[in-house]
């Protein structure tokens, strides 16, 4: 039987479960037997790929790239992904730079096909970074399939530091947000933001999101999302109003008998 992540409980109490328990989750389900070939076919074969092609033409190597960043829905779109890795990402109108998802510049980055430099896929640090990015990315997924917003919160905990860390201006920082959808579902949700904002033209919607951080976390500057305690409030709130507006579930305490007490009114 495959991995089943483990989530006993929902709500803000099964995050700081889960959050506790993520390192030994993740390997768990590292080691789950069609993980492990994928992880063992890219680790002893990516070094050999010297060319966008070269990747693309490789349906397992391709998985696991893809899945690395999230895009693993782009697995058809073969010819899509190797101009997004040939162009340069040092060119503004390359289609890397013209892409609202900003994960597919990271992807482009992360394999260095379309530089002058020749290809990062030699390195010797190569495989196991693309690789721990892959277990953790694969891992959200399972947790995805028992709860969504559980995945959502993974996703703010990876992304956040990632994004702060890069030293972005505060405005193209929250433009990043608002161009990756599973984080502006994090954002809208913890800032009690209606759905209708992103209708807005840009300007708006960064000004309702820096309003709602200054709100919900006491800061409105994107940079604080360096600060941990920064990501856990706002997911924090984020589980607490998904909880809230999903109302009691299965992962809840005492469902089965507030289930069991509906039953008899």
């Amino acid at each position: 039987m495959s991995f089943q992540p483990l989530l006993p409980l929902g709500g803000y109490a099964g995050w700081r479960f889960l959050s506790s328990s993520l390192d030994a989750q993740v390997a768990r389900h590292a080691k789950d037997p069609a993980q492990a070939r994928d992880i063992a076919y890219f680790r002893d074969t990516i070094a050999t790929v010297t060319t966008a092609a070269d990747l693309v033409s490789d349906f397992r190597l391709l998985r696991v790239a893809l899945g690395a960043f999230g895009l693993q829905d782009d697995l058809p779109n073969r010819a899509f992904i190797r101009k997004v890795l040939e162009e340069p990402v040092s060119d503004d109108g390359a289609l890397v730079n013209r892409l609202a998802d900003k994960r597919y510049r990271a992807f482009s980055e992360a394999f260095g096909f379309g530089g002058p430099l020749p290809p990062r896929t030699a390195l010797p640090s190569f495989a196991g970074s693309i690789l721990a990015r892959h277990e953790r990315q694969s891992f959200e997924l399972a947790v995805g399939e028992q709860s969504e917003d559980m995945r959502l919160a993974l996703t703010a905990q990876r992304e956040l530091p990632e994004l702060a860390a890069r030293g972005l201006s505060d405005t193209t920082g929250w433009l990043s947000v608002l161009g990756n959808a599973p984080l502006r579902k994090v954002f809208e949700a913890a800032f009690g933001l209606p759905a209708a904002v992103g209708t807005l033209d840009l300007d708006r919607q960064v000004k309702a999101f820096r309003q709602g951080a200054e709100r919900v976390l006491g800061t409105p500057d994107f940079a604080a999302f360096s600060d941990p305690d920064h990501v856990e409030g706002l997911i924090r709130s984020f589980t607490f109003r998904a909880e809230a507006a999903a109302g009691p579930s299965p992962l809840t305490p005492g469902y089965a008998a507030l289930t069991l007490l509906r039953g008899g009114l």
